[in-house]
């Protein structure tokens, strides 16, 4: 007996993940029995999708949290590294954790029990609805997106999370002052959240014009060919790697590159990228009033 393919929310804005499996086991399930009181965010769904939001609700962050503080987003939050290590660097602010893979969110339960975290809450829903309606207008201080999924052939760009959509939503919750945080170790990718951020009346550069011409990044990956040598996948046999037809050359005059954000712990992801080469790009806005 076939099935209908479930109806996806918000068809206009691509949902930029691949579906994982979403199995707990060992730790992980248990860490989701015991510890989800109160740091999972109970989020009412539009459909039968785990990952929907109800258009009609928004998070109540001050009843979330039992108190009134900034309040930092991380979207994509993995296995929660990041937001764990800076929710205990910084006491004084709550993290709200978006992700769609459950797993890694009953890893970033363990981490926070492991901290003995209360600024932490995790979420697991489609950013892009998140961002639309869950989130209140002008309710964060920062927004991170670091290595979201960069779909690196050239006929998946179109499902790339960070592109002018997503930086309209970014502009729709973040408080006027509030930052954007961007980071990817794909140089084509880095470009286009650049020109996506760039050409929005709602942000500007805090790093324009910096590093550019020879001392971009951008200008140094194009001329060392290592996306040439790495690209994103294995290399298969008679193929070049992929992303080999997005490597560039020439000098990027336009910099605007941040330096790498302090308050991001270097991960296992972001380590693994430095051991094959790559280089990472880091970009921060601000949201204007």
């Amino acid at each position: 007996m076939s099935t209908q393919p479930e109806p996806q929310p918000f068809p206009s804005q691509p949902v930029s993940f691949v579906r994982r499996g979403s199995r707990l086991q060992g730790r992980r399930r248990d860490a989701w029995a015991e510890l989800s009181e109160g740091l999972v965010v109970d989020v009412p769904r539009s459909s039968q999708a785990d990952t929907s939001v109800d258009p009609g609700w928004e998070y109540e962050a001050v009843a979330s949290f039992g108190r009134d503080a900034p309040l930092v987003v991380e979207v994509g939050s993995g296995l929660g590294e990041a937001v764990a290590h800076a929710a205990a660097a910084d006491p004084d602010r709550n993290f709200l954790a978006l992700e769609v893979y459950k797993p890694g969110l009953a890893q970033t339960l363990l981490r926070i029990d492991q901290g003995g975290l209360s600024n932490v809450r995790i979420a697991q829903v489609n950013a892009a609805e998140a961002l639309a309606t869950m989130i209140r207008p002008a309710s964060v201080a920062e927004l991170w997106v670091f290595f979201p999924d960069p779909w690196h052939k050239t006929r998946h760009h179109k499902r790339r999370l960070v592109k002018d959509s997503f930086i309209d939503l970014a502009g729709r919750v973040l408080k006027p002052g509030g930052i954007l945080r961007l980071a990817t170790d794909w140089s084509d990718y880095a470009a286009q959240m650049r020109e996506a951020a760039n050409a929005s009346p709602l942000f500007e550069n805090l790093h324009d014009g910096e590093r550019a011409g020879s001392e971009s990044p951008l200008t140094q990956v194009w001329a060392s060919g290592v996306e040439h040598e790495v690209g994103g996948t294995p290399r298969r046999e008679g193929r070049e790697p992929a992303g080999t037809a997005s490597a560039q050359e020439g000098e990027d005059a336009l910099g605007g590159w941040a330096p790498r954000f302090e308050g991001r712990i270097l991960t296992s992801f972001e380590n693994k990228a430095h051991d094959v080469g790559r280089t990472i790009f880091d970009l921060t806005y601000r949201r204007v009033s």
